[in-house]
């Protein structure tokens, strides 16, 4: 057969749902190839874009999402893309056309050494040199993406492979399991967590990525001790639940700081030196247990004395066979840390002012949306406040990046979102700034026909480094900018705009978007003078009573 539906074959062997991406001269025989297969092509406004909503799908369905782009410029638009899902361990594969590598016709025209930039940037990239090659090679960028640590793969077709005749057939995928922790290492750590007196659980985002909250959740109930979360560890276990004492959002100085400095021994769940330190460790001072797939990559603030290198899942499970409640231990200070910990989070969720208050504006989106309802925030100051007030109640449900951290995925990432899980509600939380990266795939939505709201937090200017910039004391320059009539700018593209004229407004209008079809954008400007008084001052200051 053509190699072109070999590799299509291979897709869907891999069981391939969708390709996003823009296709271009070079991938016009994969192109063909995938019309007439069972694989859908998402077409998108940007390759960027598509990187993004295939780390996504990646994200939610522990499957590889798949995008495609043409050579050159088309290749060179996923680098920010493959850095997002490479660092946040989403599986992904990107498929990239290029010029005939047999006979060249053009010179070097458009030609760029994508595999050469790809090397850094993902786990696996080669150019497919032989049609006959092609199973192999796509079977090699599946079982690498998705393996531990998952994260970005990459292959270039060329034009004239694309084209040639094969006769190779597909390779199956092999059955596997994961390995499991030492015995010896187990009991090393169950002999640790027993004998200390103040045990601290921490949730990171490997526990996310395999859903392990059924057997977190049995470990909390049955040993009763607390727990916290990284950024990217939000929604593994309920956050209502009367044990989490908070989640890592701020560097140093919040109320779950005090907790984790007067813990002597941290069970560390799923944590990953790529995501933002959840807290900083010192010499002497507490044990640290490491429970993850891979071993620890050990640096200046994370160097764990006790590792479980194996399945996250099973590791928690026989920690809790092999731990019971000890009458020593002693949460009472967690506990006064919680106490404090709600109170604080409660200010502002009633506050009337207008334009509307951080605090206000997470509680009345946590009010509305219901509790598998997904919550997609791209990058800026709103980060901080979602990831501190906003209280997820399932795995994945507020999906923001703590790793690249980079702006201008949360509409694509909603869009994906949204067609992995059809009937759940979800939004893309942006600021004006993050938006305006990627705002052209609105009509991607409105001509997949999904049902998606946008929330737009608008304060027109790039509020975060806004912020810092005050931080260091440095003059408020190069910040501030202009900003389209939103309303007017998404309703040409057929998406319906909303625009409240106070905070009362605010919730109601939410409500209605969710429950009415289409694609919905609400304007809403946001009011972050407090960020210094409360994130930087308020917060260290009433901790530290604590």
């Amino acid at each position: 057969m053509k190699a072109s539906d070999l590799f299509v074959k291979a897709l869907e062997a891999e069981h391939v749902q969708y390709v996003f991406g823009i296709p271009g001269e070079e991938n016009l025989d994969l192109l063909e190839s995938l019309r007439t297969s069972s694989i859908k092509l998402i077409l998108t406004r940007h390759e960027q874009a598509a990187g993004f909503m295939a780390a996504t799908y990646g994200r939610l369905t522990g499957k590889a999402g798949v995008c495609l782009a043409t050579l050159g410029p088309g290749a060179t638009n996923f680098v920010t893309a493959a850095a997002y899902g490479q660092l946040g361990g989403m599986p992904m594969l990107m498929i990239t056309g290029q010029k005939p590598i047999k006979v060249s016709k053009q010179g070097h025209f458009q030609i760029v050494d994508i595999v050469g930039m790809m090397k850094p940037l993902t786990k696996y990239t080669q150019q497919i040199v032989s049609a006959d090659n092609i199973p192999a090679r796509v079977r090699e960028a599946f079982r690498r993406a998705e393996e531990e640590r998952p994260g970005a793969t990459h292959l270039e077709l060329p034009e004239d492979i694309a084209h040639d005749e094969t006769d190779a057939i597909l390779i199956p995928a092999s059955y596997h399991r994961r390995p499991i922790a030492d015995e010896k290492a187990l009991v090393h750590a169950a002999e640790a967590i027993l004998q200390a007196r103040h045990p601290l659980l921490m949730i990171g985002a490997a526990a996310n990525r395999k859903l392990c909250s059924k057997m977190l959740r049995e470990f909390v109930d049955k040993t009763g001790i607390p727990f916290f979360t990284t950024q990217m560890g939000k929604g593994v276990l309920d956050e209502t639940h009367p044990l989490w004492l908070g989640n890592a959002a701020l560097s140093d100085g919040d109320f779950v700081h005090r907790a984790i400095e007067r813990a002597d021994c941290i069970i560390n769940v799923g944590h990953d030196v790529i995501e933002k330190p959840p807290f900083f460790m010192r010499r002497g001072l507490r044990t640290v247990i490491h429970v993850n797939f891979a071993s620890a990559e050990v640096d200046t603030v994370y160097f764990p004395q006790i590792e479980l290198v194996g399945d996250i899942a099973n590791s928690v499970w026989r920690l809790k066979e092999a731990i019971e409640k000890c009458p020593h231990w002693d949460f009472a200070y967690f506990s006064k840390v919680r106490k404090h910990l709600d109170a604080h989070l409660a200010e502002g969720k009633d506050d009337a002012r207008w334009p509307i208050y951080p605090q206000r504006l997470v509680a009345d989106v946590r009010r509305v949306m219901p509790s598998d309802g997904i919550a997609c925030l791209d990058n800026g100051m709103y980060k901080i406040w979602f990831a501190r007030y906003y209280r997820c109640h399932e795995p994945n449900t507020l999906l923001l990046d703590n790793a690249l951290a980079t702006m201008g995925a949360g509409l694509p990432s909603a869009i994906a979102a949204k067609i992995v899980h059809p009937k759940r509600k979800v939004i893309a939380v942006a600021g004006d700034g993050g938006f305006m990266m990627n705002s052209q795939e609105i009509e991607t939505a409105v001509r997949l026909k999904l049902d998606l709201t946008v929330l737009l937090l608008r304060d027109n200017a790039y509020g975060m480094i806004k912020w810092k910039q005050a931080n260091m004391k440095f003059a408020n320059f190069g910040m501030d900018m202009g900003n389209p009539d939103f309303v007017d700018y998404v309703q040409s593209y057929g998406a319906h705009g909303h625009r409240p004229s106070s905070t009362a407004e605010f919730a109601p209008m939410l409500q209605h978007c969710l429950d009415t079809p289409g694609v919905h954008l609400i304007d809403v400007p946001i009011d972050y003078s407090d960020n210094d008084r409360i994130l930087n001052r308020e917060i260290k200051e009433l901790s530290a009573k604590v």
